[in-house]
């Protein structure tokens, strides 16, 4: 428990040389530009207006940017707030109270460490207190989140219902997009969901260090909240841009497993977290993805118009072994799964 940040972050007046990354890896003290172009999405238009044009505008953000916003999405602005309200009351209790949850083992389906989830091997260390759990099928895991604060299982838990349910509708209209077969992305390809609650403390230079490192995300699809405060950054026409915050919006990432069923048409866009020196930052990321075992591969239905595929089949533990391999480089990985010619 004394390796998070949180325990000893306000004691210290420089950035621990473990944390410092290398010179071309750190933000520095560069200004990034915000993303001007980042598309937002109203959903509620998709009900009570043109879906089709609902549909056009997730498909072309998919296609050009890999990640956009999504306003009016159907999830209630009071259970948003309750359920960061929770997550900054679970992170702000004393380490005694969290100190069960916090393991190195990452066969544990709900876990608290710092860093990355290979913390006590890599050489430099992430600014950042993670709580991480599986979440689908609720029922199942539960029993296993955290106790304490007393509403967490209750508020999380409707939060990660409705944060599926959206996701699956996103899916949806992607699915009608690229006129894949009804129900493509149910059951097997989106079975697991993951929680991943981030604590990211104030830190003395944020100049030096990273919350996150450069990396494309590992799964079908990703839906963030990340609160009203800046942080997370694109890789856009190379160089970092900032996605500014939108009240009550969600931030939505193509994931890499979705650009190889789309045979390449989406892009999964690199990203990253930066830190800052006045004030912690509180995100939760849904992230929808699948079991080890499944296949992954191209869209059977585009691959006439497409002239073939794009990459192998592969099976998601292969997957996640390439991506560890290539230290979390999202195109680095899908390489490895190309079709070469």
């Amino acid at each position: 428990m004394e390796n998070l940040v949180s325990s000893w972050c306000n004691s210290v007046k420089s950035v621990p040389k473990d944390y410092v990354f290398p010179v071309d890896a750190r933000p520095g003290d560069q200004i990034v530009p915000i993303l001007t172009n980042c598309p937002v999405i109203d959903l509620e238009k998709a009900v009570s207006g043109d879906r089709n044009d609902v549909i056009r505008q997730v498909l072309q953000a998919s296609q050009d940017c890999g990640l956009f916003q999504v306003i009016n999405h159907g999830v209630s602005e009071d259970l948003i707030k309750d359920t960061m309200g929770i997550v900054k009351e679970f992170f702000d209790m004393p380490n005694e109270e969290k100190a069960s949850l916090y393991s190195l083992d990452l066969r544990k389906s709900c876990r608290l460490y710092t860093s990355s989830f290979e913390y006590a091997k890599e050489p430099i260390h992430l600014w950042r207190d993670v709580l991480k759990h599986l979440c689908h099928p609720l029922e199942e895991w539960v029993d296993l989140w955290p106790q304490r604060p007393s509403k967490y299982r209750d508020v999380v838990g409707e939060y990660s219902v409705e944060l599926r349910n959206l996701s699956l509708k996103i899916l949806e209209m992607i699915r009608e997009g690229l006129e894949l077969e009804p129900g493509y992305f149910r059951d097997e390809l989106t079975n697991v969901q993951t929680l991943l609650l981030s604590h990211y403390p104030p830190c003395p230079d944020p100049s030096l260090t990273l919350g996150i490192v450069k990396h494309s995300d590992p799964y079908i699809i990703t839906t963030l909240y990340q609160g009203n405060m800046c942080g997370l950054q694109v890789m856009k026409d190379g160089q970092w841009a900032g996605v500014e915050p939108i009240a009550n919006a969600f931030v939505v990432n193509v994931g890499q497993l979705l650009k190889v069923i789309s045979n390449g048409k989406l892009e999964s866009v690199e990203h990253r977290v930066v830190t800052n020196s006045k004030e912690p930052r509180y995100t939760i990321a849904s992230f929808i993805g699948t079991h080890s075992n499944t296949v992954i591969e191209p869209a059977k239905a585009l691959l006439e118009k497409d002239g073939g595929p794009v990459y192998r089949a592969f099976t998601y533990k292969d997957f996640l072994q390439a991506n560890r391999e290539q230290r979390g480089d999202g195109e680095a990985t899908l390489k490895v799964f190309k079709i070469k010619g």
